[in-house]
Protein backbone atom coordinates (compact mmCIF):
# COMPACT_ATOMS: atom_id res chain seq x y z
CA UNK A 1 0.00 0.00 0.00
CA UNK A 2 1.27 3.58 -0.99
CA UNK A 3 1.00 6.05 1.56
CA UNK A 4 0.48 9.36 -0.35
CA UNK A 5 -0.08 13.14 1.52
CA UNK A 6 -1.09 15.69 -0.79
CA UNK A 7 -0.21 19.08 -1.12
CA UNK A 8 -1.75 21.81 -2.53
CA UNK A 9 -3.09 24.96 -1.80
CA UNK A 10 -6.49 24.60 -3.89
CA UNK A 11 -9.46 23.19 -2.17
CA UNK A 12 -11.02 21.97 -4.85
CA UNK A 13 -7.68 20.25 -6.48
CA UNK A 14 -6.37 19.32 -3.34
CA UNK A 15 -9.99 17.27 -2.52
CA UNK A 16 -10.09 15.97 -5.83
CA UNK A 17 -6.89 14.55 -5.94
CA UNK A 18 -7.46 13.31 -2.19
CA UNK A 19 -10.58 11.08 -3.71
CA UNK A 20 -8.65 9.88 -6.61
CA UNK A 21 -6.37 8.25 -4.11
CA UNK A 22 -8.67 6.58 -1.76
CA UNK A 23 -10.40 5.40 -4.60
CA UNK A 24 -7.36 3.43 -6.23
CA UNK A 25 -6.44 -0.26 -4.17
CA UNK A 26 -2.88 0.17 -3.82
CA UNK A 27 -3.29 3.64 -2.14
CA UNK A 28 -3.94 4.84 0.98
CA UNK A 29 -3.89 8.73 1.63
CA UNK A 30 -2.51 9.56 5.07
CA UNK A 31 -2.86 13.22 4.78
CA UNK A 32 -3.92 16.87 3.15
CA UNK A 33 -1.60 19.94 2.91
CA UNK A 34 -2.91 23.48 2.41
CA UNK A 35 0.48 25.34 1.93
CA UNK A 36 3.56 24.56 2.22
CA UNK A 37 4.31 24.70 5.98
CA UNK A 38 1.46 21.89 6.74
CA UNK A 39 3.16 20.04 4.05
CA UNK A 40 6.05 19.67 5.74
CA UNK A 41 4.37 18.83 9.05
CA UNK A 42 2.40 16.38 8.06
CA UNK A 43 5.29 14.54 6.17
CA UNK A 44 6.76 14.29 9.54
CA UNK A 45 3.72 13.01 11.18
CA UNK A 46 2.24 11.11 8.38
CA UNK A 47 5.60 9.37 7.04
CA UNK A 48 4.35 9.08 3.29
CA UNK A 49 5.43 6.88 1.00
CA UNK A 50 5.33 9.78 -1.66
CA UNK A 51 4.38 13.48 -1.79
CA UNK A 52 2.03 14.59 -4.52
CA UNK A 53 3.44 18.35 -4.40
CA UNK A 54 2.25 21.46 -5.99
CA UNK A 55 4.85 24.37 -6.19
CA UNK A 56 3.64 27.49 -5.35
CA UNK A 57 1.59 27.92 -1.88
CA UNK A 58 1.33 30.50 0.48
CA UNK A 59 3.87 30.55 3.83
CA UNK A 60 6.10 28.51 2.25
CA UNK A 61 6.77 27.20 -1.38
CA UNK A 62 6.49 23.56 -3.11
CA UNK A 63 10.24 23.46 -3.60
CA UNK A 64 11.57 24.86 -0.21
CA UNK A 65 8.88 22.52 1.48
CA UNK A 66 10.39 19.13 -0.68
CA UNK A 67 14.00 20.17 0.61
CA UNK A 68 12.46 19.91 4.12
CA UNK A 69 10.58 17.05 4.09
CA UNK A 70 13.77 14.77 2.32
CA UNK A 71 16.11 16.21 4.21
CA UNK A 72 13.41 15.06 7.79
CA UNK A 73 12.40 11.80 5.70
CA UNK A 74 14.63 11.08 2.33
CA UNK A 75 12.68 7.79 1.49
CA UNK A 76 10.01 9.55 1.36
CA UNK A 77 9.48 10.51 -2.97
CA UNK A 78 8.12 13.80 -3.27
CA UNK A 79 6.67 14.07 -7.38
CA UNK A 80 5.39 17.66 -8.35
CA UNK A 81 2.48 18.29 -9.59
CA UNK A 82 1.72 21.93 -10.98
CA UNK A 83 0.51 24.09 -13.82
CA UNK A 84 4.18 25.55 -14.32
CA UNK A 85 6.71 24.14 -16.62
CA UNK A 86 9.45 26.76 -17.00
CA UNK A 87 12.61 25.78 -16.39
CA UNK A 88 13.46 27.92 -12.87
CA UNK A 89 10.75 25.88 -11.38
CA UNK A 90 11.47 22.58 -12.98
CA UNK A 91 15.35 22.55 -12.26
CA UNK A 92 14.39 24.18 -8.90
CA UNK A 93 12.21 21.09 -7.53
CA UNK A 94 14.61 18.62 -9.56
CA UNK A 95 17.94 20.36 -7.25
CA UNK A 96 15.54 20.32 -4.05
CA UNK A 97 15.36 16.58 -4.70
CA UNK A 98 11.95 15.79 -6.45
CA UNK A 99 11.74 12.67 -7.91
CA UNK A 100 9.40 13.47 -10.64
CA UNK A 101 7.64 16.44 -12.41
CA UNK A 102 3.70 16.15 -13.84
CA UNK A 103 1.85 19.13 -14.89
CA UNK A 104 -1.53 19.93 -14.16
CA UNK A 105 -3.45 18.85 -16.79
CA UNK A 106 -2.42 15.10 -17.07
CA UNK A 107 -5.45 12.89 -16.73
CA UNK A 108 -6.23 11.10 -13.67
CA UNK A 109 -4.60 7.96 -14.64
CA UNK A 110 -1.03 9.74 -15.33
CA UNK A 111 -1.40 10.86 -11.91
CA UNK A 112 -2.08 7.74 -10.86
CA UNK A 113 0.88 6.21 -12.12
CA UNK A 114 3.20 8.79 -11.54
CA UNK A 115 2.37 8.01 -8.25
CA UNK A 116 3.46 4.52 -8.34
CA UNK A 117 6.34 5.24 -10.61
CA UNK A 118 8.24 7.42 -7.50
CA UNK A 119 6.98 5.06 -5.32
CA UNK A 120 8.97 2.59 -7.17
CA UNK A 121 11.73 4.88 -7.03
CA UNK A 122 11.35 6.00 -10.82
CA UNK A 123 11.41 9.69 -12.02
CA UNK A 124 8.04 9.93 -14.30
CA UNK A 125 8.57 13.59 -16.11
CA UNK A 126 6.25 15.12 -18.50
CA UNK A 127 7.36 15.17 -21.85
CA UNK A 128 6.48 19.29 -21.73
CA UNK A 129 9.19 19.45 -18.89
CA UNK A 130 11.42 16.80 -20.43
CA UNK A 131 11.67 19.07 -23.31
CA UNK A 132 12.66 22.44 -21.23
CA UNK A 133 15.47 20.76 -19.53
CA UNK A 134 16.50 19.70 -22.85
CA UNK A 135 16.17 22.96 -24.34
CA UNK A 136 18.10 24.27 -21.47
CA UNK A 137 21.04 22.62 -21.59
CA UNK A 138 21.73 25.02 -25.47
CA UNK A 139 20.18 27.89 -23.44
CA UNK A 140 22.09 30.12 -20.95
CA UNK A 141 20.94 30.63 -17.34
CA UNK A 142 21.05 34.26 -16.91
CA UNK A 143 20.59 33.29 -12.91
CA UNK A 144 23.41 30.92 -13.24
CA UNK A 145 25.44 32.80 -10.96
CA UNK A 146 22.62 33.08 -8.17
CA UNK A 147 22.63 30.07 -5.43
CA UNK A 148 18.84 28.44 -5.36
CA UNK A 149 17.94 30.61 -2.21
CA UNK A 150 19.42 33.75 -3.90
CA UNK A 151 16.86 32.76 -6.98
CA UNK A 152 14.35 32.64 -4.22
CA UNK A 153 15.13 36.23 -2.72
CA UNK A 154 15.11 37.78 -6.39
CA UNK A 155 11.67 36.36 -7.33
CA UNK A 156 9.59 37.77 -3.86
CA UNK A 157 11.79 41.04 -4.31
CA UNK A 158 10.12 41.29 -8.23
CA UNK A 159 6.86 40.64 -6.14
CA UNK A 160 7.41 43.98 -4.20
CA UNK A 161 8.02 42.26 -0.89
CA UNK A 162 9.86 44.42 1.92
CA UNK A 163 12.67 42.59 3.05
CA UNK A 164 10.64 41.54 6.87
CA UNK A 165 8.04 39.87 4.49
CA UNK A 166 10.86 37.98 2.49
CA UNK A 167 12.67 37.04 5.57
CA UNK A 168 8.97 35.61 6.73
CA UNK A 169 8.27 33.34 3.65
CA UNK A 170 11.40 31.91 3.69
CA UNK A 171 12.05 31.82 7.31
CA UNK A 172 15.28 33.92 7.71
CA UNK A 173 16.37 36.48 9.03
CA UNK A 174 15.99 40.34 7.95
CA UNK A 175 20.19 40.22 7.99
CA UNK A 176 20.36 37.24 6.07
CA UNK A 177 17.99 38.59 2.94
CA UNK A 178 19.99 41.77 3.05
CA UNK A 179 23.30 39.50 2.52
CA UNK A 180 21.58 37.75 -0.15
CA UNK A 181 20.72 40.69 -1.98
CA UNK A 182 23.83 42.53 -1.34
CA UNK A 183 24.99 39.56 -3.72
CA UNK A 184 22.43 39.56 -5.87
CA UNK A 185 23.31 43.38 -6.74
CA UNK A 186 26.70 42.66 -7.02
CA UNK A 187 26.17 39.77 -9.10
CA UNK A 188 23.63 40.98 -11.93
CA UNK A 189 25.37 44.21 -11.87
CA UNK A 190 22.86 46.60 -10.36
CA UNK A 191 22.56 49.32 -7.70
CA UNK A 192 19.21 48.64 -5.51
CA UNK A 193 15.97 46.69 -5.64
CA UNK A 194 14.60 48.87 -8.56
CA UNK A 195 17.29 48.37 -10.79
CA UNK A 196 17.21 44.28 -9.81
CA UNK A 197 13.52 43.83 -10.62
CA UNK A 198 13.86 45.90 -13.96
CA UNK A 199 16.62 43.27 -14.71
CA UNK A 200 14.10 40.21 -13.65
CA UNK A 201 11.26 41.83 -16.16
CA UNK A 202 13.90 42.19 -18.87
CA UNK A 203 14.98 38.53 -18.89
CA UNK A 204 10.76 37.77 -18.36
CA UNK A 205 11.33 36.64 -14.94
CA UNK A 206 9.43 39.14 -12.82
CA UNK A 207 6.31 37.69 -11.02
CA UNK A 208 7.06 34.33 -12.06
CA UNK A 209 6.26 33.21 -8.54
CA UNK A 210 2.47 34.06 -8.51
CA UNK A 211 -0.12 31.94 -8.69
Amino acid sequence: MIRVLIADDHGVVRDGLGRLVEALPDMELVGLAADGEEAVERARTAQPDVVLMDLDMPRLDGIEATRRILADRPETAVLVLTSFSDRRRIMGALEAGASGYLLKDVDSDQVAEGIRAAARGESPLDPRAARTMLNARAEPDPLEPLSQREREVLALLTQGLPNKLIARRLQISEKTVKSHLTRIFRELDVTDRTQAALWAERHGLAGEDRR
